[in-house]
């Protein structure tokens, strides 16, 4: 472990992600102070050198830096329109939204945060959970330079920061890079099962691809790690992709620009959601599209 921070964290969110990022916050000598409803992740985190909070307003109180990694806009409104966990923030300190988040939301928030004399951040990550535990994230990071600078050091050991523009544009560029990879991922889908109906052997198509100018991250990574071996485990559920993809439809919808591919997923994304179960991973998409039909 690195030498003990005096900067003390608060953690609101210690779910899949959530959980491995504030253990490397622990890990980097960081003091974490943690919230979640499921009391198995509260405790996993004080197992591993983390401090548990009864309520969000409990984690952020004396905190220099609070972290939110929540399931939705709607999510992270509902924690930051509690006026009494504001009322609880030290005045002049960051909120970094790592959440997978809709940017308008994020920049009326952002609004609301400064009337207080409050900064708010979004940085949502890319890289799963591979990523989150071996601190390689991609950190999309959206606001003001001299923000983002005061809470580089906060985020490196998590990943990589890349400063993507002013607020909100961290969670547009992630919700862009999410409807890019299911997009992505739907393709690869479907070209393997037509390889596989055809007769050849599904590895044959993954190893030959990635040497090849179809590659993605969803061949070199989803298809060897998660969908060959059937675990259909990467981590991520399949509706909060879909949620993600949304995000960025409705985007491109908002500023006049196209999105009649990323529509068209977004059609079958949310036909393999209907007919999966809620909790489906976002790899069974490639069960799902080589599911026996009828017809």
């Amino acid at each position: 472990m690195s030498e003990q921070s005096t900067d003390r964290i608060a953690f609101i969110g210690l779910g899949t992600m959530g959980s491995r990022m504030s253990r490397r916050l622990v890990e980097a000598g960081f003091e974490v102070i943690g919230f979640d409803p499921v009391e198995a992740a509260r405790a996993d985190l004080v197992a591993a050198g983390g401090r548990a909070a009864a309520t969000p307003t409990e984690a952020i109180t004396g905190a220099d830096y609070v972290i939110l990694m929540l399931p939705s806009s709607l999510v992270v409104e509902s924690v930051l329109d509690d006026a009494a966990l504001l009322d609880a923030l030290k005045p002049g300190i960051a909120v970094i939204d790592m959440s997978s988040s809709e940017p308008e939301s994020t920049r009326k928030l952002s609004g609301a945060l400064t009337e207080r004399k409050l900064t708010l951040v979004d940085a949502p990550v890319s890289g799963g959970v591979r990523g989150a535990e071996t601190g390689t994230l991609t950190i999309m990071a959206g606001g003001p330079d001299e923000a983002i600078t005061a809470v580089r050091p906060i985020l490196a050991p998590l990943g990589t920061v890349r400063h993507v523009g002013g607020t909100g544009a961290g969670h547009a560029v992630k919700a862009i890079n999410n409807l890019l990879a299911a997009t992505n991922l739907l393709a690869a889908a479907e070209g393997v099962a037509a390889g596989r109906r055809f007769g050849v052997d599904p590895s044959v198509i993954i190893e030959t691809i990635n040497t090849a100018s179809g590659r993605s991250a969803a061949t070199q990574l989803k298809f060897p790690q998660n969908i060959l071996p059937a675990t259909y485990d990467s981590g991520f559920a399949l509706a909060l992709m879909l949620k993600d993809m949304r995000i960025a439809t409705d985007l491109a919808r908002s500023v006049g620009a196209p999105a009649t591919l990323g529509e068209q997923a977004v059609e079958l994304w949310s036909r393999a959601a209907a007919d999966l179960d809620p909790a489906a991973d976002q790899t069974d998409i490639a069960r799902w599209v080589d599911r026996p039909r009828n017809s």
